[in-house]
């Protein structure tokens, strides 16, 4: 009876043991994926720069004599048009020099007109042979000497009422004003920047590539000059601080002719159109160039994972995968990547389900 039992037992542990190999073969079964096989194509990325943004002109405006604010015509952010008044500076000195001047004039007509009546009256003398040629000389460089003085005392009397004159300070240009630091009353001299006056109709976009982006950027553009070869770059945008895009495309102007050697970059300065005065000057932003990749490999960004800051995708190898490293660059809309090394065409990559796989493990391609 003993006998019949153990037997019993070792019946119902062996069938155990199949039913639980049997379910371990079926876990087992390659799962199915979703791949897809290589192609080149033709491919357009951006490279993106920090960017500062400066209007066409940016002007500070100092006042050009000593004084203090007497006035103040604008407020901060005024539209202003060029020659309009921005301040006015009480000068006591400027006038006083006026004064001064003035004077200076006067005294010169009456010592001329003094040194005339004396050359009348000795050339009367000579020619009558009572006083020498001599003296009649002396007295007409007296009076030449008296008409120099006097053309000096006008030249001064001029500059001395221009110079009052720059107590009204007015805009270089048309424009918009910046901050208004100093208030009226404030003592100013021409180390104080009173304002600025920037003309935002454009604005420049100030940004720098390193040595490989621009040797990348420039790759393939042909021209007899400088001036050429940026005439042939691409349009670029700006995106400003909040993640918008800029609507008015962009031009690249200039390029430094030289690198900045502490930093092994050149600088750009790009033109945009600012009709509606969204731009001002002092604003951050990014400006992006597109470049195109011909017969490059895409793929989606959703068949990537990383590792150590690694871009690796799952290469189907037979009826298994490998874990391969790439180099690439995402694609504008965040949803491609651009593939420059690692991957060939016709190689097939699995685009989904990556978290469930492991290097080497066999699938099903779906």
């Amino acid at each position: 009876m003993n006998i019949n039992k153990f037997i019993l037992g070792i019946a119902v542990l062996l069938a155990a043991s199949c039913g639980h190999k049997s379910k371990n073969t079926s876990k087992q079964a390659p799962k199915e994926y979703p791949t897809i096989v290589l192609e080149q194509q033709d491919a357009v990325i951006e490279s993106v720069y920090p960017a500062v943004i400066h209007g066409k002109e940016d002007i500070e405006i100092r006042p050009r004599v000593d004084g203090f604010i007497d006035a103040i015509y604008i407020d901060e952010g005024s539209v202003v048009k060029k020659g309009q008044k921005l301040f006015k500076i009480n000068s006591p000195v400027s006038e006083q020099n006026v004064a001064t001047a003035r004077a200076a004039v006067t005294s010169s007509i009456a010592q001329v007109n003094t040194a005339k009546l004396d050359v009348d009256r000795i050339r009367l003398l000579a020619d009558r042979g009572i006083v020498s040629n001599v003296q009649l000389k002396s007295y007409e460089n007296a009076y030449q000497s008296a008409v120099a003085a006097q053309q000096q005392a006008q030249a001064d009397l001029k500059n001395a009422v221009e110079t009052l004159s720059w107590t009204l300070v007015t805009s270089p240009v048309d424009g918009i004003t910046g901050e208004l630091p100093y208030r009226q009353g404030s003592l100013v001299n021409n180390t104080n920047v009173l304002t600025t006056v920037a003309n935002i109709s454009k604005v420049f976009a100030y940004f720098s590539l390193n040595e490989k982006d621009l040797m990348q950027l420039l790759d393939g553009v042909k021209g007899p000059s400088q001036a050429e070869v940026i005439k042939h770059l691409p349009p670029v945008k700006l995106i400003l601080a909040d993640g918008s895009v800029y609507p008015e495309k962009g031009r690249i102007e200039t390029i430094a002719g030289v690198l900045d050697v502490s930093t092994g970059s050149a600088n750009f300065r790009a033109e945009f159109a600012n009709p509606h005065g969204m731009l001002r000057s002092g604003q951050s932003g990014t400006v992006s160039i597109p470049r195109t990749l011909h017969q490059t490999l895409v793929i989606p960004q959703k068949a990537t994972f990383t590792r150590q800051d690694k871009i690796l995708v799952y290469r189907v190898q037979g009826d298994s995968v490998v874990q391969k490293t790439v180099t690439a660059i995402p694609m504008p809309g965040g949803q491609d990547y651009a593939v420059t090394d690692g991957l060939a065409k016709g190689d097939r990559i699995v685009t989904d389900g990556l978290a469930t796989l492991v290097n080497g493990e066999k699938i099903k391609v779906q």
